[in-house]
């Protein structure tokens, strides 16, 4: 007995098998006085429903046993039971099988006549490493929880928020918005939801409103029949059709024309629709998730977009925060970027130079998620060593840094609070080349305000 050792911490259980009562019980005792849980099998096929019914972090097997043999035995458990280690037990002259049993994947082999001390340590090692590796395991799944949804990265409080309203609305059957600016990762979001529903066994399908000429975009959605128009050869069914039994994504939603606003609001309303050239109604059973980098309501009230389709489509939003809202996210965002250029590329690149770092956290990312995205893969496909240096991103990226001269060089003049604001505005459209309501955005100001301030400095006069 080894009741002079150390106890050891308790965790995960054994199975012995052995085809011998006595080894069998032999194991069972010294392993139970070391503290764990052990259960006995007296062949193979009840090793199995064993398993099955409890499952064990470790299985001691004989290797030649009557009927399932020891490698058949290993063999089941490898490809059904992959997070087990097994331990083969074979006599001394027989230790050319035992190595055999390793190269199918066995952890360790004890050798008969047993040594008790010597096979109790091999099960434990086994256990303490099996454990380990569930615990690594279970870390990398709760980062991954924590950090991302769906392939959303992110572990600032926007982000987070975000993360908790997808798994608030994503078994509902309501009908859902998504809102940011270009490049937040709107349709990730709606695909988290879709994936995350009791929908996702069925398709996800999207469409982006913009990107189809108005005279296809009816027959796209709700699909024709044969003869309908000139290059209508034969019916066709339509993407509400396509996307039955799961979620149709309508992305640029503020660009549906209003004469299909109005068949999009029936579509809602009466869960069917009506394919061009057709007098039947057909039933669909979809869940619409719409997204738009316009403010929605700004365009109902400038009569673009109906009022009644808005209030049908924003039951719940979901408003994506821009990059420069989540700043903290970025060293994440550019890890997981960062290894997929460098897979994708087969390149050497590992990491980014604490200084090109600082260079991507001063920018402002007028273009969001999806331009860091893009810098990214341009600096690893230029990078010449293992990390992503200065050199190796865009101009624009460098030109970031002399923002803070700014507020340094007006310290140093001690300038007007006015003469600096001036200064930053027309900095900041410089950054978003023009684009006044990204430049808005970046400022956390509203348009309106942005052009006020415009006007005053083309007038030369004082903002108030």
């Amino acid at each position: 007995m080894l009741a002079n050792h150390q106890q050891p911490e308790t965790g995960g259980s054994i199975l012995v098998v052995d085809d011998e009562a006595d080894m069998r019980d032999l194991l069972k005792d010294e392993l139970s006085d070391r503290g764990h849980r052990v259960d006995v099998a007296a062949n193979g096929r009840e090793a199995l429903k064993k398993l099955a019914d409890t499952g064990y972090t470790v299985v001691l097997t004989d290797l030649r046993m009557q009927g399932m043999q020891g490698l058949g035995l290993l063999g089941e458990i490898k490809r059904d039971y992959p997070g087990t280690n097994v331990i083969i037990m074979t006599a001394f002259g027989s230790v050319e099988s035992a190595i055999e049993a390793m190269k199918q994947g066995a952890y360790d082999y004890v050798t008969k006549p047993i040594k008790t001390e010597e096979a109790v340590l091999v099960v434990e090692k086994a256990l303490r490493d099996a454990l380990l590796c569930r615990e690594v395991q279970q870390l990398r799944r709760a980062v991954r929880e924590e950090f991302s949804f769906h392939q959303i990265l992110g572990k600032s409080r926007p982000m987070r928020a975000v993360f908790d309203l997808i798994r608030r609305v994503a078994d509902s059957q309501t009908n859902v918005l998504i809102t940011g600016a270009t490049g937040t990762g709107k349709e990730l979001a709606a695909k988290a939801i879709h994936f995350n529903s009791d929908r996702k066994n069925g398709p996800f399908v999207p469409i982006n409103c913009a990107a189809i000429p108005e005279a296809l975009l009816e027959s796209e959605l709700f699909g024709h029949m044969k003869g309908a128009f000139t290059d209508a050869k034969s019916d066709k069914r339509g993407l509400f059709e396509e996307a039955g039994g799961g979620t149709l994504f309508l992305d640029e939603i503020s660009e549906l024309p209003v004469m299909l606003q109005a068949k999009l609001l029936r579509a809602i309303q009466e869960k069917e629709i009506r394919r061009v050239g057709s007098t039947k109604s057909v039933p669909v059973d979809v869940r619409i998730i719409a997204a738009t980098n316009l403010s929605l309501a700004d365009e109902v009230k400038a009569k673009k977009f109906r009022g009644d389709l808005y209030y049908r489509l924003n039951v719940i939003e979901i408003k994506m925060p821009t990059l420069h809202e989540r700043r903290e996210d970025i060293p994440l965002l550019v890890d997981a970027f960062l290894k997929k250029s460098a897979e994708s590329s087969r390149k050497a690149v590992k990491g980014i130079s604490e200084s090109a770092l600082a260079m991507l956290m001063d920018y402002g990312w007028p273009g969001n998620v999806r331009e860091l995205e893009n810098v990214i893969e341009r600096a690893v496909t230029l990078a010449c060593g293992e990390k992503v240096q200065p050199e190796d991103l865009p101009q624009s990226i460098h030109g970031a840094r002399g923002d803070r001269k700014v507020i340094d060089e007006a310290a140093e003049k001690t300038l007007p609070l006015e003469a600096i604001e001036k200064e930053y505005i027309l900095r900041i459209l410089e950054k978003t080349g023009g684009n006044k309501y990204q430049a808005a955005q970046l400022l956390g100001i509203d348009r309106k305000t942005l052009y006020r301030k415009l006007g005053e400095i083309e007038d030369g006069k004082s903002f108030s």
